[in-house]
């Protein structure tokens, strides 16, 4: 028996919500009588265990030959097709029309859907005397895919669901239910975006705000974001940008949202940021859209310009292309589905609807605030709010919109409000244990202002307001005391702030206060009077992340608390009256303060960064409910105090950068820890014992610290421990030997331990690791053998054989070949080797590689998909690379020893081979650009042969015919960088470069 399972990834434009435009994820073609009580029964049952909704036929009795209009309305709605070849399979009319179909849509589709083959025996003969299929099987076998003969079913299962989650578990952005009027406005962007060509746009999209420009983006997004190698949709620039250190913040979000690598960025500065983004987005053909953009340094640090980015990509941003308005009939609608569910008003409202819609001004999110607010209502409530619209003075937006939030109850009016001022762009859980902590309803007032359309609730489940309304209620709150800011509930200008601080302006009325100071400005210091707080008793939020404070000490600090975020705080210890006890977040940084003292019995999340002056973290043991401890860079905290080891509620716990640390816990008993990270504690010598099991504990990262040894108690985490790091630990002399208990270990860095022999270190860990998915031996300094056996390594799908000048080859040579799971593989040779400079062990490596490409050698040839053998000193590549039916990617940058590609893996897509400076023949390429159709490289679509100049003469000699040229263009089937400085004369789509250009 054989199966294949195809993925198709596909590109829609007939749905405007958040959720998905097909009705099932995957849709299941197999044959019943070889697999449906076997294989597919399990298969399919896994597939629902873990959300995948899955079509499956249950009609066993199939009559007729024609397939039945509802399985193909199935295949239709279906994300993704799953076709199990097996013994029969291709013995049966219907399973072979349901083939058809399934290949045909993905066709249909375009290129940039994702295939995979599955194979769970052995393919009947008799299949090749069934011609009206030949075509169809044929282009299934081309598939990519996973095989099974005699294999071990449950695992073999579990890859696949594992590969089916990851495409169909791409996230859409929330887009508002009605669209009215939105489509051809995505239609006119669409055509500008020209997706399908191999070129870089960038453009814009502008507009007032509330008209629809971030759900015109949105929009987009959701129907196009699958056809690209990364995407990211970046919200609130404007506002993060303002934040401190917002720009970098964002560039870390784009690289992480866009790369998906297993370990997050952090580029610490905007120049390096710039300098990443450049440096791994250039070769990617990426989304990228960036919202609410209002000066040029956000485009300039997060876009700056087309070459940043890969051929393909497309990067749009709200500045320039103008949102036409709706019309009236659109306005009309779009209310009515929100004040009616309807598409047109109920008739005795018709005259009362186009008087309401006269207020709206033509904007969708004026519409669908008055339209919620409406619905329901009678008409004499009707006419009641009318009444209010008239007497607003040339139909202000904010004053209509004002009237919806008058609706609301007492307790909903201070949830927007607080939502408003604070918590923004908060994740939901958070906000609920705050506002719930003050005494509100949160659940019933957060589920009104959503029913209301006054927040709504994101993808990754933050609150989110628009911001008109958010101006709408700073506003509302101004209108409390129009000429004394002190007499206001809540504080969020900058001025207003400074004065009351400044002035002991403040009153009982104050429940929080947010210092958000203009970014790119000088501002003074804040003087603070020990009395500044003095009349705040009901002071609930203070939260300043950019300003700068003077005074050193306070009389009184509010026990009404429970969000204090204070950067700069010019504190050293508190007053004596604070508790702290409602306290739920509580962050400092850069700030004077030495002691902590307090009663935090309400304390999650407690952050420390900067604090120079701070020297212990002290007993903590009343912070029972404490979920979150981060400490970094207080350069002189020496201690941290016993309790922390035994926080029950702890889930991370991270001390970073901490350079005088030398006193930690002795115990560790945290049944809830998840993370644990000592990084950069230099002077630490001593790792804690275990004193529990501590089940949920994955990730341990132990960077530059001094820690001398790990306790043989460390093989009690397991069985969630999956990642330990101990680079650069060097006083460690030997590792303990219940490490080896350590099963499920996917990633480990045991590089630099200099005081750890390379033979103790193998002889440690030998068979243990078993489970690493991605090797490094960047990780190991020159070393003469690896610590770990790499045919241990049966789950690694990733090796990067770096720093390999002195590695023993003939250990890799003898080993590489039982990674039959390797997906990539990179034997880079070090960019600063000198050119034409070729060491013994570079010959080595090379010989090494020959011997894995040849025919007596073809372990991995069924599952790599991308080869990087850039820089090294190949000559030619051999006959035998063309049983890599799997690969995808074959980079071979700076080989500037390479004379000739003779052979090509069949189903490459992208070839890089730019600066091979001795290149000369390459036949295949020369041939698909000549555009006849008999080059077998029909999946290629991207090269690279730029700095090739001895190539020049070969590519592009002949003068194809021009008519197949222009087929080839209007399909966009392939993208070259041609070595030289010359367009061929031959190709006539050019254009002169204007002066607007």
């Amino acid at each position: 028996m054989t199966s294949s399972m195809s993925f198709r990834a596909l590109s829609s434009s007939s749905y405007s919500t958040n959720t998905s435009p097909w009705l099932y994820d995957a849709f299941l073609s197999f044959r019943g009588e070889d697999t449906r009580n076997t294989f597919i029964a399990h298969l399919h049952h896994a597939l629902l265990q873990n959300g995948i909704h899955t079509y499956i036929d249950e009609d066993e009795l199939r009559r007729g030959d024609e397939i039945s209009p509802a399985l193909l309305q199935a295949i239709e709605n279906s994300r993704l097709s799953i076709i199990v070849l097996s013994e029969n399979y291709a013995s049966s009319t219907w399973c072979l029309d349901e083939l058809l179909n399934i290949l045909n849509l993905r066709n249909q589709r375009g290129n940039f859907g994702k295939a995979l083959a599955v194979c769970v025996g052995k393919f009947n003969e008799d299949v090749k005397k069934v011609q009206r299929w030949k075509a169809a099987l044929q282009e299934v076998a081309n598939l990519a895919g996973y095989e099974l003969e005699n294999g071990n079913e449950s695992k073999f299962i579990r890859e696949i669901v594992q590969e089916v989650s990851r495409i169909v578990n791409y996230s859409y952005l929330y887009v508002s239910k009605y669209l009215v009027g939105m489509e051809s406005r995505v239609q006119d962007i669409d055509l500008l975006l020209s997706i399908g060509m191999n070129d870089i746009h960038m453009m814009g999209i502008f507009g007032v705000g509330g008209i629809g420009k971030t759900t015109i983006a949105k929009r987009i997004y959701n129907s196009i974001f699958l056809q690209f190698d990364g995407h990211c949709f970046l919200k609130n620039v404007r506002e993060t940008s303002n934040q401190v250190g917002g720009l970098v913040q964002m560039q870390n979000t784009l690289l992480n949202e866009i790369l998906k690598a297993s370990k997050c960025f952090d580029v610490g500065n905007v120049d390096r940021g710039v300098y990443e983004l450049k440096r791994r987005l250039c070769s990617r053909r990426v989304l990228l859209i960036l919202d609410d953009v209002d000066e040029l340094v956000q485009l300039e640090t997060l876009a700056g310009d087309r070459d940043w980015f890969g051929l393909g990509s497309r990067i749009i941003v709200d500045s320039k292309y103008e949102v036409k308005k709706l019309d009236h009939n659109e306005v009309l609608e779009l209310f009515s589905w929100h004040a009616f569910e309807e598409n047109k008003p109920i008739e005795d409202y018709v005259e009362l609807s186009n008087q309401v819609i006269q207020y709206a001004e033509g904007l969708p999110l004026a519409l669908t605030v008055l339209g919620s607010d409406l619905r329901g209502q009678s008409i004499n409530q009707w006419r009641s709010v009318l009444d209010k619209y008239k007497r607003i003075p040339s139909k202000n937006i904010q004053e209509v919109l004002c009237l919806s939030y008058d609706g609301l109850d007492d307790n909903e009016k201070e949830i927007f409000l607080d939502i408003a001022f604070f918590f923004k762009g908060q994740h939901l859980d958070y906000v609920v244990k705050i506002l719930d902590s003050c005494g509100f309803s949160p659940d019933n007032g957060i589920k009104r202002l959503i029913e209301k359309c006054l927040i709504t609730i994101t993808i990754h489940n933050t609150l989110w307001m628009h911001d008109l309304l958010q101006d709408m209620g700073r506003k509302i709150v101004r209108k409390e005391s129009c000429k004394e800011p002190g007499a206001r509930s809540r504080l969020w200008f900058h001025e207003d702030v400074r004065y009351v601080l400044e002035e002991n302006a403040g009153t009982n009325n104050f429940e929080g206060i947010k210092v958000d100071l203009p970014e790119g400005h000088d501002h003074d210091m804040i003087r603070l009077s020990p009395k500044a707080f003095a009349k705040m008793k009901r002071l609930r939020f203070f939260i300043s992340h950019n300003a700068r404070f003077s005074g050193r000490s306070l009389d009184y600090l509010s026990n009404e608390f429970r969000v204090l975020d204070w950067s700069n705080c010019p504190l050293q210890s508190f007053p004596s009256n604070f508790r702290g006890e409602k306290l739920i977040d509580f962050k400092m940084y850069r700030g004077r303060i030495k002691e902590i003292s307090g009663q935090f019995k309400s304390l999650t999340v407690m952050e420390f960064s900067e604090c120079k002056f701070l020297t212990k973290i002290p007993d903590l043991s009343s912070c029972s409910n404490l979920k979150e401890l981060h400490i970094s860079k207080c350069k002189n905290l020496v201690k941290v105090h016993d309790s922390i080891g035994f926080l029950e509620k702890l889930v991370r716990l991270s001390l970073n950068d901490c350079s005088s640390l030398k006193s930690f816990p002795r115990c560790l008993k945290l049944r809830s820890l998840e993370d644990f990270v000592l990084w950069h504690c230099k002077k630490l010598r001593n790792f804690p014992e275990i004193k529990c099991k501590m089940e949920r504990l994955s990730c341990i990262i132990l960077l530059f610290t001094a820690i001398k040894e790990l306790p043989s108690s460390i093989g009690c985490l397991t069985p969630a421990l999956n990642a330990l790091c101990l680079r650069s630990c060097t006083k460690l002399m030997h590792l303990p030997s219940s490490i080896h208990h350590l099963q499920n270990l996917k990633e480990s860095c045991l590089g630099d331990c200099i005081n750890v022999e390379i033979e103790e270190l193998a002889s440690s860990i030998n068979g243990c690791f078993t489970g690493i998915e991605e090797l490094s031996t960047e990780d190991y300094m020159n070393p003469m053998r690896l610590p770990i056996s790499i045919s241990h390594l049966q789950h690694l799908k990733i090796l990067y054989l770096d720093n390999y000048r002195n590695l023993a080859i003939e250990e890799i040579r003898s080993s590489i070949g039982h990674l039959t799971g390797l997906k990539k593989l990179h034997p880079t040779t070090s960019k600063m080797i000198k050119r034409f400079e070729l060491e013994s062990s570079d010959e080595l490596l090379l010989s090494s590689l020959y011997w894995y490409l040849d025919d007596s050698s073809f372990y991995c040839s069924s599952t790599l998909q991308e080869l990087d053998l850039s820089w090294s000193a190949i000559v030619s590549l051999p006959p035998s690379i063309k049983r890599f039916v799997e690969l995808r990617i074959l980079r071979l940058l700076h080989c500037e020893k390479l004379q000739e590609i003779l052979h090509i893996p069949p189903n490459i897509q992208e070839l890089y081979a730019s600066e091979c400076f001795s290149l000369e023949r390459f036949p295949e390429v020369s041939t698909k650009f000549q555009f006849h159709t008999s080059c077998g490289l029909r999946d290629l679509r991207w090269i690279d042969l730029s700095g090739c100049h001895k190539l020049l003469a070969n590519i592009g000699s002949q003068v194809p015919n021009p008519l197949v040229v222009e087929e080839h263009i209007q399909d966009y089937s392939c993208g070259i960088i041609f070595p030289g400085n010359k367009i061929p004369d031959w190709f006539s789509h050019t254009k002169e470069p204007s002066n607007r250009d």
